[in-house]
């Protein structure tokens, strides 16, 4: 029997080298490898400007800070995510407003999306679920068609002069979408590094933005180190290299930055991302095949104008609930096989119902849910494992279906 973690980060010498650099070079926390990897990310996505900070959780909080999204205000997103996507809302006092999923997918309802929409309404969250970019066409002609009902408020959403599109990108990092590189689609977009991710710091995440010359670029990224680094206005770094030990602290803000051992495991990582990628999409391959008879619903990770970049792979078993997809998760790991499950939609949370929040008023995230498997799909796993993961599935299923 072989033993199948369900994510294990992908990690070799070429990130051990570059983490003891840095060790060696008595500079270990923001500084020069924290710089390139924002460039080199920026680059990567072709925004032209990154800013790597502790978290995706932490780069998208302080995105809604420096939009000024805060008490009165609105913030839209889907129900079928995970909780960093909603409280950051909460953090910054305004309102989350869950929008049910569209039937049989596992994005937003964008109809519903867009009647939620009124004069509060300041930002929308998509989730690019999975590495599957959402459908910005659609989420973008919402804004348009509900554009007199934006009520800017600060000098920021003035100049954007919609509501703002901010994705949780957290699973998306390398995935492509009509000819764009996620990250230049959305208005703002925040990717996780976290240990489990495609491409991880250890902990760790980038926020970008694409505002098209609207917005002084500069400006905004100096914002960004004000809110990640207590209001302070210059870094050690800075501090270090310059003439003057003279700072100021400007306000009373907050402490997520990147060090700069976390920012050389990134840029390792990032030489080889590519290459990364593709294992993956290769391994989605061999399992779209394998599992093609089946009576299961599985993402669909490449088309046409799109090709994900392939972070979990997606299991629904059509017809049947809860117990019976558990049941399925038991027997796999009994076989050495650990599958995950994402994500308890927020209103199964305790967090969320005494918010006040149903779970009956989102059928269809429930839906969804209630027969959704993850099984392990990631860069470091061999052909046989693969093989093992395909073989031990079919006989679950054989076993649970056909019994």
């Amino acid at each position: 029997m072989m033993n199948i973690p369900f994510s294990p980060p992908d990690l070799g010498k070429h990130e051990i080298e570059a983490v003891k650099e840095v060790l060696e070079s008595g500079w270990i926390t923001t500084g020069p490898k924290t710089k390139l990897l924002e460039k080199r990310i920026g680059e990567y996505c072709h925004t032209g400007q990154a800013v790597c900070l502790s978290s995706q959780t932490s780069c998208a909080e302080m995105t809604l800070r420096i939009l000024g999204v805060g008490p009165q205000d609105e913030v839209i997103l889907p129900a079928y995510t995970y909780t960093a996507t909603c409280s950051i809302v909460y953090h910054v006092g305004a309102k989350p407003v869950m929008i049910d999923c569209k039937p049989g997918t596992f994005e937003m309802d964008y109809d519903k999306m867009e009647a939620a929409i009124n004069e509060h309404t300041k930002v929308i969250i998509p989730v690019d679920l999975a590495g599957v970019v959402c459908d910005y066409d659609r989420i973008f002609e919402a804004v348009r068609n509900q554009r007199d009902k934006f009520r800017p408020k600060g000098k920021l959403q003035e100049l954007i002069g919609r509501v703002v599109i901010m994705s949780d990108a957290a699973h998306a990092l390398g995935a492509r979408w009509h000819g764009q590189m996620c990250g230049e689609i959305a208005d703002f977009t925040n990717f996780s590094f976290h240990a489990v991710k495609n491409m991880t710091t250890a902990e760790g995440g980038a926020a970008v933005h694409r505002l098209r010359g609207r917005i002084d670029e500069e400006k905004i990224y100096k914002q960004y180190m004000l809110w990640s680094l207590h209001g302070q206005t210059k870094d050690a770094l800075a501090k270090n290299q310059g003439a003057s030990w003279e700072y100021d602290v400007v306000n009373t803000q907050y402490k997520c930055n990147m060090p700069d051992v976390l920012a050389a495991i990134g840029l390792a990582q990032l030489d080889r991302y590519e290459g990364m990628l593709d294992r993956r999409h290769e391994l989605i391959k061999r399992y779209d095949e394998a599992f093609r008879d089946l009576d299961i619903q599985t993402l669909k990770h490449t088309g046409e104008n799109h090709r994900s970049s392939g972070h979990l792979y997606f299991v629904r078993f059509l017809g049947k609930d809860a117990e019976f997809r558990n049941e399925f998760y038991n027997r796999m790991a009994q076989r050495g096989v650990m599958c995950n499950v994402h994500f308890k939609p927020l209103p199964m949370l305790s967090a969320y119902k005494n918010k006040g929040f149903d779970i009956k008023d989102y059928p269809y995230a429930y839906n969804m849910h209630k027969n959704q498997l993850t099984l392990p799909m990631n860069s470091t796993i061999t052909d046989d494992e693969a093989q093992y993961v395909i073989d031990s599935f079919k006989q679950v299923y054989d076993e649970m279906v056909n019994k």
